[in-house]
């Protein structure tokens, strides 16, 4: 393309639709290149059946296990990334994980910059996201230097009731920090309506703070700001000496197109970020480009995750259930050395949805029953630490392919959080007679396939032969490219990455905009 810009992002999720959004007041020309394209506003972004047992918005991607079996990944290619589907869970990593920490199965390695370091981006993605929280509630986490700029989501009843349980029990529950875009003050004018279609859903009315809703359109107004949809980056060209990125290649309706810009930003997700670059091998990067330490694609993780249903005799009314949070067991549990994690809510359970997430073991279960138990589930969404380990990594083959070789750290970790929770529960009613035909427990665990948490790929350090990037996300062995996604991660913590990814992106992208300045 005969254009020049002065960045080019890759990418328009919680990390590139951030940046350009921090970059956009610069004047500066920014070009997005986004591989899919808008998520189609359409009554299936509310239909249960259309988002878990058709997975209409997955990606036809296919990738590969480390014994070469094909499979399909659960990422969303549309502008807005993976925040489109996600569940607007947007914690802060905890002080403490910025630090080393001992696991059972290892050690969890200390960041290059602290909590302090981040705090201040902390504060600046919450206000842009309009993050919804109660500081002070829960013991583990650190000072802030601004309250959430609106209160927490209110618990409905049911919530309520077993919050009063686990404080009665001596527990610490909290109200999970949510990016929705509920004014439950002025709810006639409140963009969110808190209906029960959020978590794994599409916002039907763009209600959700996600990326595009939150940092793309608005940065499409700026005026210098150029989005390119069904672009999708094939590899990176450098000069002969390789320092220097010269250009994007990029697959778009069947042409090969090259992009040219000043800097480049490289935000496709852990997965595809490490692609791109493994597939952009030349004479000066042998092994991939910013490869030179052997560390593109290691260290891959997407946290070691149990959906949980809990079910009771009472039945469980509640329509927006992602309200309550649990880190009691954070950093340990009683009479056990290593951390457990997070325990947090997630989206109300309904039968089309238990039909998508398990349907070896439903297919022969009648409508009425799925839509019974339903009706009795309280979910949770269980979190441990996944630690980075070297053997898992992405690859790719001569094709170009992604090949994923990933085996689960922390089992035990994650065990323990399971067992914590049934006890916790006891202090709830649901747990009374301990008979199955009453109270029983099913979970699920998260099979590689579901990778919304993935991380680590090229992960920030100020040693480059031990890390991809310096910390400011600026690869070693480049002068002009940056990877702004969740790559950069050297650990995963055991809370959702997303404002983490954001912090990062608006961290990053003050340091960019002074680079640019004139």
């Amino acid at each position: 393309m005969a254009e020049h810009y002065d960045v080019i992002i890759i990418g328009t999720g919680a990390g590139g639709g951030t940046l350009a959004h921090s970059l956009a007041g610069s004047g500066k020309r920014v070009l997005l290149l986004e591989r899919g394209d808008f998520l189609p506003r359409e009554t299936q972004n509310w239909d249960p059946r259309a988002v878990f047992v058709d997975g209409r918005y997955i990606s036809k991607d296919t990738w590969f296990d480390a014994g070469g079996k094909p499979f399909q990944p659960q990422v969303h290619y549309f502008v807005g990334g993976a925040t489109k589907l996600y569940g607007a869970a947007l914690y802060r990593l905890r002080p403490g994980d910025f630090g080393e920490l001992r696991h059972v199965d290892g050690i969890s390695p200390a960041w290059p910059l602290s909590y302090d370091d981040f705090e201040p981006w902390y504060t600046r993605a919450e206000q842009l996201y309009q993050v919804r929280g109660n500081g002070g509630e829960d013991p583990t986490e650190g000072h802030r230097s601004a309250p959430y700029p609106w209160p927490a989501v209110s618990h409905e009843p049911r919530i309520t009731e077993i919050t009063a349980g686990l404080e009665k029990g001596g527990y610490h529950p909290f109200h999970a920090p949510c990016g929705i875009l509920l004014d439950e003050a002025d709810r006639p004018r409140s963009n969110c309506i808190r209906c029960t279609w959020c978590d794994g859903y599409p916002c039907l009315v763009h209600a959700k703070s996600d990326a595009e809703v939150i940092a793309v359109r608005p940065a499409l107004g700026a005026g210098n700001v150029t989005l390119v949809t069904g672009a999708e980056v094939t590899k990176l060209e450098t000069d002969p000496a390789g320092r220097t990125v010269t250009g994007v290649a990029v697959s778009r309706g069947g042409d090969r197109e090259v992009y040219r810009g000043d800097l480049v930003a490289l935000c496709a997700g852990a997965a595809n970020s490490a692609k791109i670059l493994l597939n952009s091998a030349s004479d000066a990067h042998p092994h991939g480009l910013a490869n030179g330490s052997d560390q593109v694609g290691r260290n891959y993780m997407f946290h070691n995750c149990k959906a949980v249903v809990a079910l009771a005799k009472e039945k469980n009314d509640t329509v927006f259930q992602k309200t309550l949070g649990i880190n009691d067991f954070y950093f340990g549990a009683p009479d056990y050395d290593y951390p457990a994690g997070n325990i947090q809510m997630i989206g109300k359970s309904n039968a089309e949805a238990m039909r998508g997430e398990k349907p070896r073991l439903t297919k022969l279960s009648p409508e009425w029953t799925l839509s019974d138990v339903a009706g009795h589930a309280v979910d949770f969404w269980l979190t441990t630490e996944d630690l980075p380990v070297p053997e898992n990594r992405v690859t790719t083959d001569g094709d170009g392919n992604v090949h994923l070789a990933y085996t689960a750290t922390n089992n035990d970790e994650a065990d323990r959080l399971y067992q914590e929770l049934r006890k916790i529960l006891n202090h709830t009613g649901m747990a009374d007679h301990h008979v199955l035909r009453k109270n029983f427990y099913m979970d699920m665990s998260i099979p590689v396939a579901g990778c919304a948490h993935q991380a680590g790929t090229c992960r920030f350090g100020t040693d480059p032969a031990t890390s991809v990037l310096d910390t400011n996300c600026k690869a070693h062995e480049l002068d002009n490219l940056y990877v702004v996604d969740t790559s950069f991660f050297p650990s995963i913590g055991a809370v959702n990455p997303a404002l983490t990814a954001m912090a990062n992106a608006l961290r990053v992208g003050e340091y960019i905009r002074d680079r640019i300045a004139p």
